[in-house]
């Protein structure tokens, strides 16, 4: 049995992450965190690429920080007796690079360090040097050439400091980057997660045991990790590590909105913009233009002085969604002039697209026309690099959406890399950013804090996207909780107080007579699972229980409602006659029965869309339940049809070139 002194150890241990790093309150203003891009005064290094890596031995999780893995003298070769360092990708999940099962399923400090990297001499002359990361899960301390340069709590998000004085430039100047992340959850993490100490059931039984010494089934000391989410709890530095420069007068955040009048846009916009702090009485002025993007008709640029104002465009070039328009995405460019006591000093180049969001009682629309959504939920998920951003990748899954007919996807159930959603607003593609707020229970106010911090960080970066059309607080809380009904409240003012031009929706699989969390939303999004969790294999339920469900929710509510999840699992190849649960066969005629039941609900003018569960079959924690994964994917793992993604591309295709009135259900 465990003691209470070596219990006390592990707890320590495992909150460290807690105490090593800063609490942030979610109403605490956030500065601007603009993606690093070149200009004529700026420049951007890449640091990806391989670095070292090792991790804490288990049962010592805090051996890196006692044995000084941190120090840029010592560095994580000069520590003897706790494993090999080893190569490691960045960006990539560490889970399933290599063979080893521990480092698989491991929870605690994993350390990186990057050595040696170089800076040129001209970075140090009227500059500012930059280190951003574009996420690391979960929590995240870095020190560069063994100085504290910053830390973060979450997974999905970027995060970077100012590092000018940490650094060593010109000719020999070498600089090393160690960071330490930890992908331990607990209860005031977004998402959550739990750390326990499984209790030996035979020890109640001790005195009825004839046998001379008692069998134990956990060793001393041991601990478990666990979550209730069905995906992989990947860890890793999953994004691009940059360093970049700007002056020491810079451009610090731009907000760009657009609102449509009578058949002009006008782009309301706000330049953030810090002076030197060594210079003396800066007067900081903008000059503002509105450049054309993917193809030019010959129409001279909009311009404008102030950095704050509102651009007139008349006749303007709109961002439609996919199939809504022969040119759909189309991206302004956005330029800012930063102007220091008359002399140009930066400038930053911000692609923006021309579209206004509205919704009703019973629509969502883009531009004035309304919209129904064909989509999916998704995951950054995929063999070997888990949830690092792959390029090819993402370039592959575009291609797929796109074949599909799809016009839009979640960003289940975290927020996507900044590169995967340039992808969205390239081509077209309607996003629902959802924050990582998945299965919430146990609602306090330290949760609270940590949710609208989060919240805070998702809205700063993508708030200029006009590929992202609603915020998702959540999937599938426990929203039946009396508790989640005031903690919601509060999530919800607090987003509308970052941005009030798009609605806020959630995922909830609770049922309407229970749920707490709806009546705060702008749009309902409905998971459910008739015919697979429940009803399995009655397929004759589908139609009826999804239209007497979801009628109920716009009855009791009177809003707008679409399907985020529905599906059923299917393993590649497998076929039988007549269809039967776990077989692609199976997959397509549940399908059928839910298509029947989302043409109905078309007809009756609320329900505004359809999202399948999921895009891909990806990875989650070993179970009985799980056959290497969740495998509701249309597509396998590998990005290969399976029958259903061809059924699915009838559907999509009729949706999109026919009004609502038209049957897509293809039986």
């Amino acid at each position: 049995m465990i003691s209470k002194s070596e219990r006390r150890h592990v707890l320590l241990a495992a909150a460290f992450v807690l105490l090593a790093l800063p609490a942030i309150r979610g109403d605490e203003p956030l500065p601007g965190m603009l993606y690093p891009k070149e200009s004529e005064f700026r420049e951007v290094k890449s640091l990806d690429g391989m670095w070292r890596f090792r991790t804490a031995p288990v049962g010592e999780l805090t051996r890196g920080y006692e044995g000084r893995w941190l120090d840029g003298k010592r560095g994580l070769g000069d520590v003897p007796g706790v494993g090999p360092i080893i190569d490691m990708p960045v960006p990539s999940s560490f889970n399933d690079i290599t063979t080893n099962a521990t480092l698989r399923d491991y929870n605690g400090w994993a350390w990186y360090d990057l050595a040696w990297f170089y800076v040129p001499a001209s970075w140090s002359r009227d500059t500012r040097v930059v280190l951003r990361f574009g996420s690391a899960h979960y929590y995240a301390k870095v020190w560069v050439n063994g100085i504290e340069a910053m830390s973060h709590i979450g997974g999905h998000l970027p995060f970077e400091a100012d590092v000018t004085s940490l650094l060593n430039y010109g000719p020999g100047g070498r600089n090393e980057l160690t960071v330490a992340i930890n992908n331990t959850l607990t209860p005031h993490t977004i998402p959550q997660g739990t750390v326990t100490f499984p209790k030996d059931p035979d020890r109640k039984k001790k005195k009825r045991r004839r046998k001379p010494y008692p069998w134990t089934r956990y060793p001393p000391g041991y601990v478990s990790y666990s979550n209730t989410f069905d995906f992989f709890n990947y860890a890793g530095i999953h994004r691009p590590v940059m360093l970049y420069t700007t002056p020491l007068s810079y451009i610090e955040d731009i907000n760009v909105n657009t609102i449509l009048q009578d058949g002009t846009a006008f782009v309301e916009y706000d330049v953030t913009a810090k002076p030197d702090s060594n210079s003396v009485s800066p007067v900081l002025d903008c000059t503002v233009e509105l450049l054309y993007g993917n193809y030019y008709d010959g129409r001279q640029p909009v311009g404008g002085k102030g950095c704050a104002g509102t651009l007139e465009v008349p006749d303007p070039i709109l961002w439609w969604p996919r199939t809504m328009h022969p040119q759909p995405g189309y991206l302004y460019t956005f330029e800012v002039r930063l102007w220091m006591n008359g002399t140009l000093v930066d400038i930053y180049r911000q692609p923006v697209g021309l579209r206004m969001i509205t919704w009703n009682e019973t629509s969502f629309l883009i531009n004035g026309e309304p919209v129904y959504l064909r989509g999916f939920g998704r995951h950054e998920d995929s063999d070997i690099r888990g949830k690092g951003l792959d390029l090819p990748l993402v370039t592959r899954d575009h291609n797929l959406l796109s074949w599909v007919g799809a016009n839009s996807y979640r960003t289940s159930h975290y927020p996507y890399a900044e590169e995967i959603m340039d992808f969205a607003d390239r081509l077209g593609f309607l996003i629902v950013d959802e924050c990582p707020a998945v299965n919430l229970d146990n609602y306090d106010d330290e949760l609270l804090e940590r949710h609208k911090a989060v919240m805070s960080e998702l809205v700063r970066r993508d708030k200029n996207r006009p590929s992202v059309v609603m915020w998702s607080i959540a999937n599938e809380p426990r929203s039946q909780k009396i508790a989640a009904g005031p903690y919601f409240r509060s999530v919800v003012e607090y987003v509308k107080t970052l941005d009030n031009t798009r609605p806020l929706t959630a995922a909830i699989n609770q049922g309407y007579k229970v749920d707490n969390l709806a009546q705060y939303l702008d749009i309902i999004g409905v998971n459910r699972y008739y015919s697979w969790y429940s009803d399995t294999g009655h397929l004759e339920l589908v139609q009826h229980q999804v239209e007497s469900e979801i009628t109920r929710w716009n009855q009791k509510f009177n809003k707008p409602v679409f399907m985020t999840e529905y599906g059923a699992d299917a393993v590649s190849g497998l076929h039988t006659l007549p269809e039967s649960v776990w077989t692609e066969d199976y997959q397509v005629a549940l399908m059928r029965e839910y298509f029947k039941a989302f043409d109905n609900l078309r007809s009756k003018g609320f329900f505004i869309g359809e999202m399948i569960w999921n895009f891909a079959d990806f990875a989650t924690g070993q179970g009985i339940t799980r056959v290497v994964g969740n495998k509701k994917g249309v597509f396998t793992r590998s990005r290969q049809p399976k029958s259903s993604a061809r059924f699915l591309k009838e559907r999509y295709w009729c949706l999109a070139n026919h009004n609502s009135s038209t049957s897509c259900c293809l039986y």
